[in-house]
This record gives structure tokens, C-alpha cells and sequence, in this order.
């Protein structure tokens, strides 16, 4: 009996695999043909040009997933955005990389996590010459729109067409940036009129190429200002409160108590509660702000919303000034406000989604168009007492996504698929038949979608996220970590801890079982898939620019290097720049300094505590350096770097590259010192020391001789068996008046041989 042989097919128009019998040998020929006949013609596996699909991406601005019908909504129905649900898929474990706006569109673009396309925060500019899946569909012969909210400084690149709100844009009779860099404002609701110049370019477009068409709402992002229309939803009942909105943070990391978003103590009077006139009630709100909306709106529209707000408002006062609310029915009316308004402009923005699906379906390229509905992270709607994002819980970290694809995607299918953000640039571009650049390094979703929407058995195990915006508004701290299907692992460098959440037994997240002795393998087990996390998406914190504005003392020095650089008319001929080593010639080296250094017009540019990435922070944002362009710059970095986290050497390595690179081009005329790091720990075998030494290694190959000269000095600290003695450094680190006089005395032949 001839063997049998069992193929699976992915057919077209189905996400099943179909098996197919195959009888060796006689069918084996018949089975080669059919197979050629199929990928000529264009399979599920290689898109002909004719069959390349069109994409309409609908992507929405902090929309969290407990406010979408489809992920189970019990506050509001998302009637429009589910439909594309009923009719595809839903991801339901969708997560970004870095919960705030800016980063979060970056990523998508570039198919990268922050570190590596550059953008890590709001206020960082995106550098549009990198290589963006807009640039690579439209060589793969796609006509590309962008209309709507941008939010990355720069210009869109890699569109024919594009229209967008400047920064975060209006609600009400928004301007829009057009492609000859001209404003124009158009009157009406801001989703409104995205919806209808999406519309627009659909029609106007040219039908005989493939499109994709990236439609980016503004709503439903902070101040919440609904639409006339949906005044009136909401307004005879209560939203019911999350069970968490009275969440104290105990039991977690003692930071969260630091948080600036809470809707208890943050929200703004005119800003975010729609209040008018001066603040009456400075204890429960905060007076900074205004509703900026509101000034933008006609008379007619003011009226309207007066109409709507201020019988609600004036009833809220009465019992203010009465005092018969307490506390808790402070917070529910403040809770009832946000959460209101907030719903209402996520209803608009289903609005939008239905008018785009009709018009889809009323020209019949709804068949052959593959629609996504995402937004840039989730959202707090009260969960832990907050509103807003950045945090690495699940509210904001998750993302919706919900897609439609016709005979290709099983309709309702749910998925527990771990994807992220950095997917969506891999996955177009497989769409589209185009090559996935090898930078790339997101996973495309097509093997999932065409899968039955069942991930592959080579699929991640954990996604990586990252948060960098350290002293910033809302003050959450830096902080990265992995998710796996169960478990989460935060680490926050400020105070050098680990959070560790069981996602099975505390879904909200209510306690950090990262010190609990049951579940000492697990986090064992977490800490090294974040260490390989961090290895396989090649981050170094080492060279990613970090601020320490959050430290009130490092804030004061960095301001007072600022403001010393800029005194007095001599030019700075020498400066340093380095960590406390370098910041205590001020102290233990003072007489040293003066009677050296001081005569030569030196500037010390060091800050205790400060890491490789610091340095690089301070440089790129005005740290003192730039102003001055000395002849000759100092620079020891790097000790830090070991003992904060013993850090690999090749990384540390790296950030003081980066620093010498900075150092270039800032004033391609400074020559620098590079120093070896100072030895530290009292022996020769102490484990920091020999990082140091091993770092060292491969920085002194920084040298060229012309611009960068090598000065390892650390021999002078030592006694003769290369142990530390506390009259140089008393803590094994540090230097004493004698360490500082041995220092200037080894440094001083440099100085001369560079003209100082």
C-alpha cells in the first residue's frame, strides 16, 4: 500500500489549515503543480501585485480596553469597533512598548523599541530620514495617507499625502499642518473632521494602486472634550467606579505613592473638570491650566456647552460651599466628570470607525481592504486612583487591536496572542508583499493571522516594555520589564528594585510577590528572561540618555554648571567631566584645584552619582559643555556604571564611546583625556575593581592620539600589592587630599604635552 502522506495547506480565504492526502509518488507530481499553480497566481504565501490588500489603519489616542465593547466593556458600547471583532479578530493580549504617545507611534513606525529608533520620550524629535514601513509600502507600490494626529515633531516622510494636528492638537476647530508646512484651521470636532479628510483621500485617491491609509484620531487624549452630539449620554445615571480607584499602593513599590496623576489630588479645575473662573477649592484641585478648548470655541458653541456643563457644575459648587460633601463624594463627582467626558469622545471616535467601515462597504473595497482599530497604550479610567498612562501595569500597557481581514481571518476569532506594537510595521509590509528589513525588530503577524489566529509554536514568550521619561510631568519613574503569559517583572533603577506580579491569582495588580519565598524561583526565573529580554532587543542602558531631574540635589548642580559655564568673559580652556570622583575636587581637592587647575581657566563638570548615560543626558541637553568648547576636556566615567549594577564591561564601554562622540561633535577642536577608571575595592581581586579593569581594556582602543588621548593612572592610587589604602581612598572609592595632590601630579605631563 503506497504511504500516505499529509500536507497542510493554508488556503485562500481561510485561516485553517486544510490537509490534503497525498499518495507517493503517483499524486506527488500532481501535488507540485498544483502548488506552483497556486504561488504563481498569488497564495496566502506571495501576493501578486494585483492581490496586494489594501490597509486602513484606525488608531485612536489612549484608548483603554475597559472602555471597548469587544474586550468586555461594562462602562460603554463600542458598537462600530466591534463589529470589526464580529467580523476578524481580537487580540487580547496587545501590548505597547512604551506606554505614551510619542514613543508609541515611533515604534510602530520603525518596527522598533525606543532605544533603537531613537524617540524616547515626548518633546524627543523623530528622526524621519531612519527607515519607517510607510517609506517601504511605498516602494512595494502603495499610495500612503497620513491624516490626523502626528505628535512626533518632525514631518512625516513616507507619505504621499498627509494632514496633521500640531503636537497634540484641538478638540474644537482644530488647525492642521499641511504638506507645505502652512497652517489651516478647519471649524467643527476635531474627530469629526479626521474622519471626513480620511474620507476624502479615499475618494480623491488614485484607484489603480493599493492603498494604506492611516487614519490617527486625537480622542479620546486628556482634556476629554466631547462632541454636542453626546452631551447627553451618560447624563441620567452614573458610570459605575473601578474597584481599585481607592488603591492606597501598599505592597508594591513605595514610588507609585509618588505618582502626579491621581484623579483625588490631580485633576485640574478649568483644565480637566470644565470649571470656570478663579479656583475656589485649592485642596481638592489643582490650579494650574485652563480649558484651553473652551477659548477656541465660536459663541454658538460655547453656548452649547454652557448649556451642557453648567447646571452640573453649579449644583457641584452649592454643596462645595456648603461643605456637605466629604472626601469620598469629592472624588466620585471628579471620577463622574472624567469618565463621562471621557466616553464621550470615545464615542465619536466609534462614529468615525462606522462611517469609514460604510463607506468601505458601499464601494466594495471592504473584500480586498484589511482594517486594524489600535490606539497608542491604554489608559487609567480610575484603576489604582489614576488617569493617564506610563506605568507598566496592565490598564495602560495593553492596547487594543482589533482587525479585519475578508476570507482570511475567521470571523470572531479571540486570540491570547502576545503581540506588541514594534509588530505592526513587520506586518504591513508582509502584506504588502514587501521585504521586512533585518533592523526590524517587531515579529510580522501574518503566520499568526493566517494560523486560525493561533500563534506559532516558535512565537515569543514575553514582551519587553520600556518607560524612560524620568522627571517628568505625572513624575512616574523610569522603569522596564518583561511580561510573560502569567507573570510580570518590573525593575525601577531610582531605587534599584524589582516588583514581581502574578497575573493569575492578583489581575490588578495589587501586590508585589517579588519578596515572598513561595515564589523565589519565579522570580529568579522572570529576572533572567528580563536579562535575555534586554540582550535579544540589544538594550544598554549605558548609552540611552538618562536625566536624574527627579533627584532635587543633582537638579541644583546641573543648573549651577549651567550657570557657571555662562559667567565670565575668559574662555574656558580646560573642564572635566566625570562622577563624585570628578565633582569633589570641590571638596577634599580644593586647594589642589585652585592652586592646578584654577589658573588655567578650568571648569568642573562633574555630578556625584552620575552613570554613562547621565553624561550623555547632560550633553545633549545643554549641560554646560557645548557653551564653553574647551581646549582640553577630562573626562573619567564609568565606576558608577559597576557599582550601581555591575554592569557588563563591553556596555559600559559603549556609553563612554558615545560620550566621546558627543564630545566630537559638540567641538571637534576639544582634545580629550580619557581617563582609566580609578581602581576601587581594597584589593586586586575585589569583583567592582575588575570590572573596572576590564572596561578599561576596551576603552583605551578609544585613543587615536590626535583628538582622544589615553591616560591610565590608576598605578599612583596603589600600594606595592595593588591594594587601596584608606589615606588615598577612605571608602575604597573615593579620593582623599592626597589622592586628588597624586592625581594632579600624573595628569599634569598630559596637560602640558596638549598645550594647557
Amino acid at each position: 500500500m503506497p504511504q500516505i502522506m499529509m500536507r497542510a495547506l493554508y488556503l485562500p480565504g481561510n485561516c485553517t489549515p486544510t490537509k490534503v492526502a497525498l499518495h507517493s509518488p503517483q499524486l506527488l507530481g500532481v501535488f507540485l503543480l498544483w502548488a506552483f499553480v497556486l504561488g504563481t497566481i498569488g497564495s496566502a504565501e506571495n501576493f501578486a501585485a494585483d492581490q496586494q490588500p489594501n490597509i486602513v489603519f484606525i488608531f485612536s489616542d489612549d484608548h483603554a480596553l475597559q472602555s471597548i465593547g469587544a474586550y468586555g466593556s461594562k462602562i460603554n458600547e463600542t458598537p462600530n469597533i466591534d463589529r470589526l471583532a464580529q467580523e476578524g479578530a481580537v487580540f487580547l493580549n496587545s501590548f505597547c512598548a512604551n506606554s505614551i504617545c510619542g514613543p508609541s507611534r515611533a515604534c510602530i513606525l520603525t518596527g522598533k523599541h525606543s532605544h533603537k529608533n531613537g524617540f524616547l520620550r515626548n518633546g524627543n524629535r523623530f528622526d524621519g530620514n531612519q527607515t519607517t514601513f510607510p517609506k517601504l509600502i511605498q516602494q512595494a507600490g502603495y499610495q500612503a495617507a497620513l491624516i490626523g494626529k502626528w505628535h512626533l515633531s518632525s514631518d512625516p516622510t513616507g507619505f504621499d499625502h498627509w494632514e496633521v494636528l500640531p503636537g497634540q492638537g484641538s478638540y474644537y476647530n482644530p488647525d492642521f499642518i499641511q504638506m507645505d508646512g502652512s497652517r489651516h484651521r478647519r471649524m467643527g470636532y476635531c474627530t469629526d473632521i479626521i474622519t471626513d479628510l480620511s474620507l476624502d483621500w479615499l475618494q480623491d485617491r488614485d484607484t489603480e494602486k493599493p492603498f494604506l491609509l492611516m487614519c490617527q484620531h486625537k480622542a479620546p487624549h486628556r482634556n476629554w472634550a466631547p462632541p454636542q452630539r453626546h452631551f447627553d449620554l451618560y447624563k441620567e445615571s452614573d458610570i459605575p467606579e473601578p474597584p481599585t480607584l481607592h488603591d492606597n499602593y501598599s505592597n508594591r513599590s513605595e514610588l507609585l505613592k509618588q505618582n502626579e496623576m491621581s484623579i483625588r489630588d490631580h485633576m485640574m479645575w478649568r483644565h480637566d473638570m470644565k470649571l470656570h473662573g478663579k479656583i475656589e477649592f485649592p485642596k481638592h484641585f489643582k490650579t494650574e491650566g485652563r480649558n484651553g478648548e473652551y477659548a477656541r470655541m465660536t459663541e454658538e458653541q460655547k453656548q452649547a456647552w454652557d448649556a451642557q456643563y453648567e447646571p452640573e457644575n453649579q449644583d457641584f459648587l452649592a454643596k462645595m460651599r456648603a461643605g456637605s460633601l466629604s472626601d469620598t463624594q469629592i472624588l466620585s463627582w471628579k471620577y463622574q466628570r472624567y469618565i463621562k467626558d471621557y466616553l464621550r469622545c470615545i464615542a465619536a471616535v466609534d462614529d468615525g470607525v462606522g462611517r469609514l467601515l460604510a463607506y468601505l462597504d458601499e464601494t466594495g473595497l471592504a473584500e480586498n481592504t484589511i482594517v486594524i482599530y489600535s490606539s497608542d497604550q491604554g489608559f487609567y479610567l480610575g484603576d489604582h486612583g489614576w488617569y493617564d498612562k506610563r506605568w507598566m501595569f496592565e490598564e495602560s500597557m495593553k492596547m487594543p487591536f482589533l482587525i479585519r481581514w475578508p476570507g482570511k481571518i475567521t470571523e470572531g476569532s479571540r486570540t491570547p496572542t502576545l503581540i506588541q506594537n514594534i509588530d505592526y510595521a513587520p506586518t504591513f509590509l508582509e502584506l504588502a508583499g514587501a521585504p521586512v528589513p533585518p533592523e526590524i525588530q517587531g515579529r510580522s503577524l501574518v503566520p499568526v493571522l493566517r494560523g486560525n489566529c493561533e500563534a506559532p509554536s516558535d512565537w515569543r514568550d514575553a514582551v519587553y516594555y520600556a518607560y524612560y521619561e524620568n522627571d517628568a510631568v505625572h513624575n512616574v519613574p523610569k522603569h522596564d520589564g518583561v511580561r510573560s503569559e502569567r507573570y510580570k517583572l518590573m525593575y525601577f533603577p531610582r531605587t534599584r528594585e524589582w516588583n514581581l506580579f502574578d497575573l493569575e491569582v492578583d489581575p490588578q495588580e495589587l501586590t508585589s510577590f517579588h519578596d515572598d519565598p513561595e515564589y523565589a524561583e519565579v522570580l529568579r526565573g522572570m529576572k533572567q528572561l528580563y536579562r535575555n529580554q534586554r540582550s535579544f532587543y540589544e538594550v544598554n542602558s549605558a548609552v540611552i540618555p538618562e536625566t536624574r531631574g527627579d533627584d532635587k540635589n543633582w537638579k541644583q548642580r546641573e543648573d549651577l554648571l549651567k550657570s557657571r559655564v555662562k559667567k565670565g568673559s575668559d574662555p574656558v580652556r580646560l573642564a572635566f567631566i566625570g562622577d563624585s570622583i570628578t565633582h569633589s575636587w570641590e571638596n577634599g581637592g580644593k586647594s589642589i584645584w585652585e592652586e592646578t587647575f584654577a589658573p588655567r581657566n578650568a571648569v568642573n563638570l562633574g555630578i556625584s552619582g552620575d552613570r554613562t548615560e547621565h553624561i550623555i543626558w547632560r550633553l545633549q541637553h545643554g549641560g554646560g559643555f557645548s557653551e564653553i568648547k574647551p581646549e582640553v576636556a577630562v573626562l573619567m566615567i564609568g565606576t558608577n556604571n559597576t557599582g550601581h549594577m555591575m554592569q557588563d564591561p563591553a556596555e559600559v564601554a559603549a556609553g563612554i564611546e558615545r560620550i566621546l562622540e558627543i564630545i566630537a561633535d559638540q567641538s571637534p577642536e576639544t582634545k580629550v583625556v580619557l581617563h582609566g577608571i580609578f581602581p576601587r575595592g581594597r584589593t586586586e581581586l575585589d569583583e567592582q575593581r575588575l570590572n573596572n579593569q576590564a572596561i578599561n581594556q576596551r576603552i583605551r582602543r578609544f585613543a587615536d592620539g590626535k583628538q582622544v588621548h589615553w591616560l591610565d593612572i590608576g598605578k599612583v592610587f596603589l600600594e606595592p600589592d595593588n591594594s587601596l589604602s584608606a589615606e588615598i581612598m577612605p571608602d575604597a572609592l573615593h579620593l582623599s587630599k592626597q589622592g586628588y595632590q597624586r592625581w594632579a601630579e600624573a595628569l599634569e605631563p598630559k596637560l602640558q604635552e596638549l598645550g594647557l
